[in-house]
């Protein structure tokens, strides 16, 4: 056998998610929920009406049946609930921003010398955070050095969504 292809594949970039979370983000409706309830508040009614403006025309029952995977996931929280006639309205809310883009086919050429330059200065700071993770108490059944890894990205996750969510405010 003679082999017509070997190259080092090197790893530059991990995406974290539970089994539970990336299931509930499979279906495109749900993704678009969480799209929609980023910074506001609103009753299944009012996802009903926002993703039948995007295309989604889904039932109302529907709707709800995503609400319940995506809250079970703890994607979305209930953020209010109204009484009024008698009648109770809960509205949603998200703690997630989903990043979704196509990259240009030129990114790595673009941004390679502003990449390598920050990843430099975060490795410093994450070689730091190392070993105070690997003190941190194992989950039963997980692999430490696994669980140490999440740690060091949850961290950077948190770290990055406040630079992120902060940006804009003075």
């Amino acid at each position: 056998m003679s082999t017509l292809l070997e190259k080092q594949i090197k790893v530059n970039r991990i995406v974290t998610t539970s089994i539970e979370h990336a299931r509930a983000i499979e279906d495109p409706a749900r993704v678009k929920i969480i799209e929609i309830l980023y910074k506001r508040a609103l009753s299944a009614d009012q996802i009903s009406n926002e993703l039948k403006k995007t295309g989604y025309k889904k039932a109302l029952t529907t709707v709800r049946h995503h609400l319940d995977i995506l809250k079970e996931t703890g994607l979305i929280e209930i953020a209010k609930i109204e009484e009024s006639r008698g009648a109770i309205t809960k509205y949603y809310s998200t703690t997630t921003k989903l990043l979704g883009y196509a990259a240009p086919k030129d990114f790595d050429l673009k941004y390679s010398k502003v990449i390598d330059n920050t990843s430099v200065k975060i490795e410093k700071i994450l070689k730091s955070l190392a070993p105070k993770t690997t003190k941190s108490k194992k989950v039963k059944g997980e692999n430490s050095e696994d669980y140490s890894q999440y740690l060091v990205m949850e961290i950077m996750n948190r770290a990055m969504t406040s630079v992120f969510e902060n940006s804009g405010k003075k």
